[in-house]
């Protein structure tokens, strides 16, 4: 494990297509019929499995596929200190879909003590080996800002805050915490989700706001919370962030090449690499790659999740090329988009169909970068 660098040239997202007997189980689980410890036992199951398929594709990482989560992103904020879960009026909105109303609200100051997810990864990091290691995926705590500013609780930030930036710093610092919980667990790569960056792409983001904030205050703001939440962590330690415009169900959020971000986003976060949804025209060119500094890999998202569709090799070989007018071939990987169920719904493809892609992605790594 010790010789294994992060990022890989063939790599993955995170998150993975529940079984059936997973939602089953989640769904007895919600009416009362099992206990949380039955729960749990099917949950292992599913993750043992799911590890076993992904050493079966050729992975060098592994995780639990989200399968203990029902979102990408709020049950790791519910597992926060002043953290409640919330049920606002509406869902996110999808092109074309809107999800279930479930969000989240503060209560109290933001701390990470005792964080669930810790206990989580201790069964994942179980087996870790020579040929692969354990990831850890967590929203980003942008993302985590962007959620409580949503104000869809029956608190205000202001009943427990001064100002946003007491804020930030606590959230900073119960990151910081759940992180090098983790670390002390066994961790050794953190993955940051992070959707706040997408939707700043998006022009109608934008135009909702009339002008009444800019993209460098709102990008410093993200930009700060991120990089004190990761700032003095174990040299060993690796974080990376994934960076997409919405995957729910195969539908999507926000459309927008990076180019208006890319100036902080890719300069100025401190993580050692982007993953990056170029999939399709919404994530625009790859000349905002210009940005990402010497330092740093890229791991070109251009398998879709969304689609059972396999895609053609050599398009997808060209494109990699393309992308390396800007990045040399060194820094670049490959991997899906996204993952293959941000939510427990899962996207439009069947496990088969899952792996399939994945095939794909380690043959086009194999061939472009060996």
């Amino acid at each position: 494990m010790s010789n294994l660098k992060v990022p890989f040239k063939f790599d993955i997202v995170g998150s993975f297509l529940r079984p059936d007997y997973l939602k089953e189980a989640r769904a007895e689980f919600q009416k009362g019929n099992i206990s949380k410890e039955e729960l749990r036992e099917v949950e292992n199951k599913a993750i043992t499995e799911l590890i076993k398929e992904q050493k079966n594709v050729g992975l060098n990482v592994i995780t639990d596929g989200e399968f203990r989560r029902s979102w990408w992103h709020l049950d790791f904020m519910w597992g926060l200190c002043g953290v409640e879960k919330t049920f606002p009026k509406n869902g996110y909105n999808f092109n074309g879909e809107e999800t279930r109303n479930e969000s989240c609200g503060i209560v109290g100051k933001i701390s990470g003590e005792n964080h669930p997810f810790v206990e989580d990864f201790k069964f994942v990091k179980n087996f870790e080996d020579k040929n692969c290691v354990a990831r850890q995926t967590i929203p980003a705590p942008a993302q985590f800002l962007a959620e409580l500013q949503r104000n869809t609780g029956k608190h205000k930030i202001s009943d427990f805050y001064k100002s946003e930036e007491d804020l930030i710093l606590d959230i900073a610092k119960a990151y910081k915490k759940v992180i090098l919980d983790l670390y002390d667990a066994g961790c050794r790569n953190v993955q940051l989700d992070d959707c706040t960056w997408g939707m700043f792409c998006d022009k109608e983001y934008w135009e909702k706001r009339n002008g009444e904030i800019k993209i460098e205050d709102i990008a410093n703001q993200y930009l700060k919370v991120n990089n004190l939440a990761i700032e003095n962590l174990p040299e060993d330690l690796v974080i990376t962030t994934h960076v997409c415009r919405g995957n729910y169900h195969s539908t999507w959020a926000s459309s927008g090449g990076y180019e208006p971000i890319g100036k902080f986003l890719f300069e100025k976060e401190n993580v050692s690499a982007y993953y990056l949804e170029f999939d399709d025209e919404r994530s625009g060119d790859f000349e905002p790659l210009k940005y990402v500094s010497e330092n740093k890999s890229v791991v070109l998202g251009l398998i879709t999740t969304k689609s059972p569709v396999l895609e053609d090799k050599e398009y997808i070989v060209n494109r990699i090329r393309q992308a390396s007018k800007y990045i040399p071939l060194e820094r670049l990987c490959i991997s899906p988009q996204c993952g293959f169920a941000s939510t427990e719904e899962g996207n439009k493809l069947t496990e088969k169909q899952q792996w399939d892609k994945l095939r794909l992605v380690k043959e086009i790594a194999e061939e472009v970068f060996n």
